[in-house]
Order: structure tokens, then C-alpha cells, then sequence
């Protein structure tokens, strides 16, 4: 059995699921893109190629193995897109929470189900249907759940919308005893530069006091004021737009003083070894070109 624990975003990992490249299908069409940033990709011919992908996720594979992490992948499935395992599902505490996705990506989560069958079965919950949240928008903070919605009354518009306010509304009524706090994000389906497809492409905590930000991410400056005052300004590392849309919030924290890094992160990375951080810096440039990285392709699934 899997005793799953998972409080926080970066206390020491034990076990993960880490997505997978292979097979990952032919470039999509315009009309099949999730969102923008992918869509530029396609248009510009840049999409990125699957031995690249494969390649990016081996090097990541190989620092949890340097850390004596278990790591799960999933089962393959032909020309199918299983690089973002965050968000097919996440772990609270010691629940497993199967998210809502996009219909045509339920297959993701068929080929994690063996990981799942390692889980007590009282234990792994689906919210209904009308309840829509994915792991990118759920962010753990030892007492705070920190979510990330839209709330727009145009919500059903946007492909780039993936957590509603019932979703919010599902993790506070699941944890009763924590306190969730919802973030209303910026959303673009044309523009990637303007679009926080997830919380964690805009805000993401790292080691023990300290995160990753970016203000214009939120669509109220008083939700970017609550982790400022949380947090404290002068532990926050403020990225720039461009530095938002290259996915510069969306790394993994292996233990609370090491973290995974993209190695073109020049000035994110010299401040978080400047506090102290062990870096592992590895290529992973041709799997943001999907609007993801480091957090998105992981589902960690036991923290100390």
C-alpha cells in the first residue's frame, strides 16, 4: 500500500508520478491546442518533437533517482500526451483527488490507475461533475490550500479556465480543518504572455518561507497582497512577464533547500542559490513550449 502524504509543496519527496514523452503523437492541429502558448508554437512551426521531450523528461528522471525518490510513470498509450500528470490528480494530506479534466484527457488517468490501485480505496475521492479542478490550481501550504480559479462570468469560454468556483468550494468542504484561499487568475486564450493557465504559473512557495510570483498573474491586487503579507515581500522573487511566460514559477522543490530548475533561469536561479537552494538546473525548454514545466509533469505523492 501507499501511505500517501503530501502537506506542502517542498518538504522531502519520497514518491512521485512523473508524466511521460513517449509516444507523445504527432504535432497537434491549430484546432485541437489547449492553449495559447502551445497554439504559437504550432502556427510557428516550433512545436516541440517527442525525441526532445523524451530527452528533457530522462534528465528529470535522473535527479529523483540521484535523490532516492520512487518514481511512477505511466503507462504508455499510443499518440497520446501524457507529459502533465498535475493534472490528472493531486494529493492532500493523505487523499487522492482524481480531477476533472478535459474529457478527451480522461485516458490520462486510466494509465495511472495501477498507482492508484496502491492506495487505500477510502481514500481516493472524485468530485461530481459539475466540479471542475486540476493539480496545477492546488497548491499546499501546510495549513493553507491555496487555489487557483477564474471568475469570470465568461468562465465556460475559456479552454484556459480549468478550476470553477465549485471547485474552491469542493477542496474547502473536503478540508474542513484548512484554510483555502482562492485566487482569481488571469486568463487569455490568444496570448500565452497573458495567460496563467494554472496557479502554479504564476505563484509557487519554495523552501521553507520563501516563493516565486508574478503580480500581473492575478486579477485582483489584493490576492497578490495576501501572499505578500503571508510571505513577506522581501522573500519573494518577482518575475517579469517574459519570465512568466517562459513558465519561471513552475519548478519542483525535492526538499525544502533543493529544487529542479530550467537551466535558462539565469536570474531565478542565482537568487535561490544566493538563499541558500541547491540548484539542479536541466534542459526542459521544449516541454514549456506546452504552457508547462517542472511542477506540471509531476504528481508527488508522499512528502515527509
Amino acid at each position: 500500500m501507499l501511505e500517501l502524504n503530501v502537506n506542502n509543496e517542498t518538504s522531502r519527496l519520497r514518491a512521485v508520478v512523473l508524466g511521460s514523452a513517449v509516444h507523445n503523437g504527432p504535432t497537434p492541429k491549430r484546432e485541437e491546442a489547449y492553449d495559447p502558448k502551445s497554439l504559437e508554437h504550432i502556427l510557428a512551426g516550433t512545436y516541440p518533437i517527442e525525441i526532445d521531450m523524451v530527452r528533457e523528461m530522462e534528465a528529470f528522471n535522473r535527479v529523483f533517482e540521484k535523490y532516492d525518490v520512487t518514481v511512477f510513470r505511466p503507462e504508455m498509450i499510443e499518440n497520446y500526451n501524457q507529459i502533465f500528470t498535475r493534472d490528472i490528480g493531486f494529493v492532500i494530506g493523505d487523499v487522492f483527488v482524481k480531477s476533472n479534466i478535459l474529457p478527451d484527457r480522461e485516458r490520462e488517468l486510466d494509465a495511472i490507475q495501477y498507482v492508484i490501485d496502491q492506495i487505500d480505496s477510502q481514500k481516493v475521492v472524485r468530485p461530481p461533475e459539475e466540479v471542475h479542478i486540476e493539480g496545477g490550481d492546488v497548491m499546499l501550504w501546510n495549513d493553507y490550500i491555496f487555489v487557483g480559479t477564474y471568475k469570470g462570468s465568461d468562465y465556460q469560454d475559456y479552454i484556459t479556465a480549468r478550476t470553477n468556483l465549485q471547485g474552491v468550494q469542493y477542496i474547502k468542504d473536503l478540508f474542513p480543518t484548512k484554510i483555502v484561499k482562492g485566487f482569481d487568475l488571469v486568463k487569455s486564450k490568444i496570448e500565452a504572455r497573458d495567460n496563467a493557465l494554472h496557479l502554479d504559473c504564476c505563484f509557487q512557495p519554495v523552501g521553507i518561507n520563501k516563493g516565486i510570483i508574478y503580480k500581473n498573474g492575478f486579477r485582483e491586487e489584493a490576492d497578490y497582497l495576501f501572499l505578500v503579507n503571508l510571505f513577506g515581500k522581501e522573500n519573494l522573487f518577482h518575475v517579469t512577464r517574459d519570465e512568466m511566460y517562459h513558465m519561471n514559477s513552475n519548478i519542483f522543490s525535492i526538499d525544502t533547500t533543493v529544487v529542479v530548475s530550467e537551466r535558462n533561469f539565469t536570474r531565478l536561479n542565482n537568487w535561490l542559490r544566493a538563499n541558500g537552494f541547491l540548484v539542479e538546473e536541466i534542459p526542459y525548454a521544449e516541454i514549456a513550449k506546452q504552457e508547462g514545466l517542472l511542477r506540471c509533469s509531476t504528481l508527488p505523492l508522499i512528502r515527509d
